[in-house]
């Protein structure tokens, strides 16, 4: 099989070929059709985040270990099972529920595998989708796509899920009655938006600083898009939700865009942050209590939402994100473009590429 790899952070993607593994007991061996691009990938690939204040957590030091095949958006067609897998065929395409937990644990036992401890995560500490095959540990971690196509089913794993279960976590009569004010118009943005409609929403108001993606939000069905340089941006933003903000989805995670929320938010408001991007924020700690106010952190989600997800996106003919399809041999140039902001939507790492 031939994968892309990590071989030392920060450096490019390198080519390599191995032996395509054979699955056995619950594994199930899948031929990758569709393979997403996403922004955490660029904090694997350069092996840390930024924690603010000249400090980072480093990805070694969470147990990442080189070389490392990353992609964790997959979807993909059986080739071959092991004798205990079940409720798989060959010969079918399935989405890949990559965040899987120890198994043994509590929290797994739960059904929370992506919030366990000792997380086994695909694309993360087991190899990922930048590759023509993978090797699944466990067939339930499978949902079939029927004809969906790959290219558009590999996303939901990670951007789509995320939000959905993000997205879950606000109040559900708030989110009926009031709009979500949305910080960033990436991929995830875009996949929040169409899933806040899919969900019955009341609305989505979307902060974007680049006014290139502007488009491609009001296109996916955001009441407004505003951009947070501009002069009474505050004030704009509070007036398109009503008067007053109840609920934030930060999907970039800056020290810029978490204060601009918790500023913005009404008393009893709640933020949900999903985003990366890194920083540092200081919370005066009598404000919180007294503005009643929710700050809550969300990754990813569990494999029951991710199956409820697929069901809502079959159900409600939920549109695709703009996507845009490269081969497997430009997975290094799709995490550049990502990383310089030039992605709109969607990249997907493909056999047939572009």
């Amino acid at each position: 099989m031939i994968s892309y790899e990590v071989q030392e952070f920060g450096q490019p993607l390198v080519r390599a070929e191995r032996p395509t593994p054979q699955p056995q007991g619950d594994e199930v061996l899948l031929r990758i059709d569709a393979a997403g691009v996403c922004h955490s990938d660029l904090h694997i690939w350069h092996g840390s985040y930024d924690l603010g204040n000249g400090k980072s957590l480093k990805m070694a030091d969470r147990g990442l270990k080189l070389p490392l095949t990353m992609g964790h958006e997959i979807a993909g067609e059986v080739v071959a099972v092991g004798p205990d897998a079940k409720g798989v065929q060959v010969g079918k395409k399935y989405v890949v529920f990559p965040w899987h937990g120890c198994g043994e644990c509590k929290v797994c036992k739960r059904g929370d595998e992506n919030l366990c401890l000792a997380g086994k995560s695909m694309g993360v500490y087991q190899p990922g989708g930048y590759a023509d095959h993978v090797l699944v540990s466990g067939s339930r971690y499978l949902i079939d796509i029927g004809g969906m196509p790959p290219e558009r089913a590999a996303p939901y794993a990670c951007s789509g899920l995320t939000t959905y279960s993000a997205l879950k976590k606000f109040n559900a009569s708030v989110f009926r009655d009031e709009k979500v004010v949305l910080f960033g118009a990436g991929g995830l943005g875009l996949m929040a938006i169409l899933i806040a409609k899919a969900l019955g929403g009341a609305g989505v108001i979307v902060v974007e600083p680049d006014t290139a993606k502007h488009a491609a939000a009001l296109s996916a069905g955001a009441d407004a898009v505003f951009d947070p340089k501009a002069e009474g941006f505050a004030a704009a933003v509070k007036a398109a939700a009503g008067g007053a903000v109840w609920m934030v989805l930060d999907c970039v995670g800056s020290s810029q865009t978490v204060q601009q929320g918790i500023d913005l938010l009404t008393k009893g408001g709640h933020l949900v942050q999903i985003g990366l991007f890194g920083g540092h924020v200081d919370l005066p700690t009598p404000s919180q209590a007294l503005r009643a106010i929710t700050y809550q952190g969300t990754y990813v989600g569990n494999l029951r939402e991710l199956q409820e997800l697929m069901q809502l996106v079959n159900e409600q003919q939920m549109p695709q994100v703009p996507t845009t399809c490269l081969h497997f041999s430009k997975a290094f140039t799709a995490l550049l473009d990502l990383e310089q902001g030039k992605a709109v939507g969607r990249q997907v790492l493909t056999p047939q590429g572009a």
